[in-house]
């Protein structure tokens, strides 16, 4: 709805700001109708798999609780794996003494670690806390364990996205050292079988490393052997998932068994590449919390709670609980491990900020302490443009790298990407791979600092002829890139047509425009055709190259190579047409959709020929940042704003103009006296607050036997002053007509006199002389009559002004004192004062 008039608007928002007080918040714009699940879309785009087996130590020096320990570390990492498509065993050692054992049991055979496979990891992984003396001997097999590990993950090869091995980890367990001395497989006495089985302990870790097997030992206790430990972290295969520190295996140390669960995660989460939050700790009932950074795209919220009786129900930052199977707006949730002494919840697309996890335990089972733990991993998109977009054998290019999350929204905090290295491989007909590390350090060619843009340069090798292939990788810890690549062709010789696209960096809202220029050289004879079109750069075919369709627009592919919502982009004019022999600027806008995700959009503008699609022309980003349409409260506050300062300002007016009208009114010492043959009788004073509106009731008591008094009257009374708005004083005798009075003047009431003090408004300066005036004065033997005069005798203020005659005295202080003249004889009684005038 828009305003047409802004005073209207203006009235009403000040009318809703005095009846109803502060406005809510910003409305939240719902999703479209029938939108696809950002979720579902996204199901086949989740991290890389992980091939894993735990390996425990199940030997004799081990305790009882030190088994449980191990038992709920190796559940940890089963229920705590992010990816669907791992395999994962576990594995118990000991030794083999006598016949009828083994060195090695498998509790869990190799499970696909999806919802299925991780119910059934968090049953099976329980049988390592039971120990069978008649089947595995008390010794500490380490070449058995690892030849087992090794041979059941080398049967699982799999293979990882875009043709990358899935990293194989053997994570062992151990409170000891090497011990065969009474094992017969390594020889006839304790010595030789000693030294045989560092011997075959040193072969395991050379077929491991052969097979591309790491091997993540972690020791707790005060018998560990740290040599042997490091020994076989670095004996076994030293690739990792990136170059980031860390990532590396390397032998790692608890001190007990109580903090191997921490110790084993964040080795696990070392292998695979990802990163852990660790949260808080309490018994149930608790509130427990843990956060997730923005950058995190897959992660699994980790409940170590130890009884399978707690209960764990889930919040997201903001507040709302969560399912435990199926999705929630964007994201995906799944849960495993209630019935056991690990709880995980696994989800895609996680709400970043404080999680709070809820505990609860029925009595008897709330004795023990519960952590919390995140372990996510961001994986993202790698965004590539290649200046020139088709280069020549030997020119240098400039790469630019952006990364955006699966959604297509564009990362550009730095901070969610400390440590990140970036690099670019370029790839092609003939010639050796060649790469390049980018930075986003300002310097040339880089453009800014800071804006989360790798930019770098590339020779182009002189041997390269037809197509190359330009792929980023980035590492960083937690983070991992999709290596999706850029698609272009070398140019030969100068050539025909030449294109250059510049795109507005602007903030629209749903529905808006984004314009763009596209400058065209056809040096040719024949006019040729061009095609614009958007791409998130890794078209279906892995092209940088959109596709469209010869209509007057164009959009986005269908969400399932670009990010979801890009369906929603559209370009137009389509094609162009560059006439020969000149230079052509062709005007273009991007509409962005009624549902395109709101945030930083991603994506490129690419221009082809039509005649070589294959060899793109030029790609530009689009930086486009797509923001809500301001609520009611963002358009109209600047008139709300001023509707509120008017009747601020109003109201502070009236305030004040009512503040002065009371302070007019306040009789507030105002003086009354009483007196009888010039002698005072009585005097009553007029305190604060008794004169409630400006009214003050009183009466005059006569007892018999005692002179009369004066006293308040509540709730109304016989006599009444009061002051006008004006600041007149106005009374009124025996409830008959109000007459003016100024200060000093006498009143008859009953058989005395009645004469106000003191009764100028407070807030008003000494009145001036002023001429004679006909007054009304009560008689005394005259009830109700009055006389008309000239009054004369003399005035006398405080301050010192004095005078006689006619009129109000001379000047001087506030109060006046009426000194009566020669009295006149009305009732033959005696004299009461001189008048003058006709009565």
């Amino acid at each position: 709805m828009q305003w047409r008039h802004p005073r209207s608007a203006l009235f009403l928002a000040g009318a809703l700001l005095a009846l109803s007080g502060p406005f809510g918040g910003p409305a939240v714009a719902a999703p479209a109708a029938g939108a696809p699940s950002t979720a579902a879309s996204q199901a086949s785009d989740g991290p890389d798999p992980i091939d894993f087996a735990v390996v425990v130590d199940q030997s004799a020096s081990l305790a009882d609780k030190d088994l449980v320990r191990e038992t709920e570390a190796a559940a940890l990492l089963g229920q705590g794996e992010i990816s669907d498509r791992s395999h994962a065993t576990v594995i118990g050692f000991g030794s083999s003494e006598k016949a009828g054992q083994s060195p090695v049991r498998e509790v869990c055979p190799l499970i696909t670690v999806d919802e299925a496979g991780r119910r059934k990891l968090s049953d099976c992984v329980q049988g390592l806390s039971r120990r069978d003396s008649a089947l595995m001997g008390p010794g500490t097999d380490f070449p058995a364990a690892i030849r087992q590990a090794v041979s059941r993950l080398t049967e699982a090869a799999g293979s990882g996205t875009a043709g990358k091995t899935t990293p194989k980890v053997v994570f062992l367990l151990t409170d000891g050292k090497l011990d065969v001395g009474d094992s017969p497989e390594y020889g006839t006495d304790p010595a030789s079988r000693q030294a045989n089985g560092a011997k075959r302990l040193d072969e395991e870790l050379a077929r491991a490393r052969a097979a591309g097997v790491q091997i993540w030992p972690l020791g707790f206790g005060s018998g560990i052997d740290k040599a042997a430990l490091t020994a076989m972290a670095e004996g076994g295969y030293r690739g990792a998932c990136s170059d980031v520190p860390g990532a590396t295996p390397r032998m790692r140390v608890a001190a007990t068994s109580a903090e191997i669960d921490k110790a084993l995660q964040e080795a696990f989460a070392g292998a695979r590449c990802a990163r852990v939050s660790h949260g808080t700790v309490g018994k149930p009932p608790a509130d427990l919390y843990v956060t997730i950074p923005p950058i995190a795209t897959d992660g699994s919220l980790t409940v170590s709670k130890h009884d399978p009786k707690v209960r764990v129900t889930y919040y997201d930052p903001n507040g709302r609980k969560v399912p435990t199977h199926g999705t929630f707006e964007d994201s995906a949730f799944e849960v495993s491990g209630e019935d056991g002494p690990v709880e995980a919840l696994r989800v895609k697309n996680p709400l970043p900020g404080r999680w709070r996890i809820r505990v609860e335990a029925p009595e008897g089972h709330d004795g023990q302490e519960v952590a919390v733990r995140a372990i996510w991993q961001g994986r993202l998109r790698s965004v590539l443009t290649l200046d020139p977009a088709a280069p020549r054998a030997g020119q240098q290019a400039v790469v630019e790298v952006r990364m955006q999350t699966r959604r297509g929204v564009v990362i550009t905090d730095p901070g969610q990407l400390e440590g990140i290295g970036v690099t670019v491989e370029l790839s092609g007909d003939g010639f050796s791979p060649v790469s390049a590390r980018l930075a986003d350090d300002g310097r040339a060619p880089d453009r800014r600092a800071g804006d989360v843009r790798f930019t770098g340069t590339l020779t182009v090798p002189a041997g390269a002829a037809g197509k190359l292939r330009l792929i980023a990788r980035m590492s960083a810890p937690g983070v991992t890139s999709d290596e999706r690549p850029l698609y272009t062709t070398t140019t030969v010789g100068t050539p025909e047509i030449t294109a250059g696209l510049s795109v507005d960096r602007v903030t629209v809202h749903p529905g808006g425009t984004v314009h763009g220029t596209l400058s065209v050289t056809n040096n040719g004879t024949a006019p040729r055709t061009l095609r614009l079109s958007l791409t998130d750069g890794t078209g279906s075919d892995g092209s940088g190259a959109g596709t469209a369709g010869p209509d007057a627009s164009a959009t986005t592919g269908d969400g399932a190579d670009g990010p979801p919502g890009a369906a929603q982009l559209g370009i137009s004019p389509a094609t162009v047409v560059a006439p020969p022999g000149k230079q052509t600027s062709v005007a273009f806008t991007v509409t962005v959709g009624e549902g395109t995700p709101l945030g930083e959009l991603g994506g490129q503008v690419a221009v082809v020929d039509t005649a070589d699609p294959d060899r793109p022309l030029d790609t530009a980003f689009l930086d486009v940042s797509v923001a809500p349409w301001p609520t009611w409260w963002e358009t109209y506050w600047s008139y709300v704003a001023g509707g509120a300062a008017v009747l601020a300002l109003l109201g502070a007016f009236a305030a004040v103009r009512l503040a002065a009208r009371r302070r007019r009114r306040a009789l507030a010492g105002t003086r009354l006296e009483l007196r009888r043959d010039g002698r005072t009788l009585d005097t009553l004073t007029i305190r604060a607050g008794q004169s409630v509106g400006g009214e003050f009731h009183f009466t005059v008591d006569e007892v018999r036997g005692a002179a009369p008094t004066l006293r308040r009257a509540r709730g109304g009374g016989a006599h009444r002053l009061r002051r006008n708005g004006a600041g007149e004083l106005l009374l009124r005798l025996n409830r008959g007509r109000e007459e003016p009075v100024r200060a000093g003047e006498a009143f008859a009431v009953d058989d005395c006199e009645l004469v106000v003090q003191g009764a100028r408004p407070p807030d008003r300066t000494a009145r001036t002389a002023r001429t004679p005036r006909t007054a009304r004065t009560r008689i005394p033997g005259f009830p109700g009559a009055a006389r008309s005069g000239t009054r004369t005798g003399t005035r006398t203020r405080a301050g010192g002004g004095s005078g006689t005659g006619a009129g109000d005295g001379g000047a001087g202080g506030d109060d006046t004192t009426w000194q009566p003249g020669p009295a006149l004889d009305t009732d033959g009684t005696g004299t009461r004062g001189t008048w003058n005038g006709d009565f």
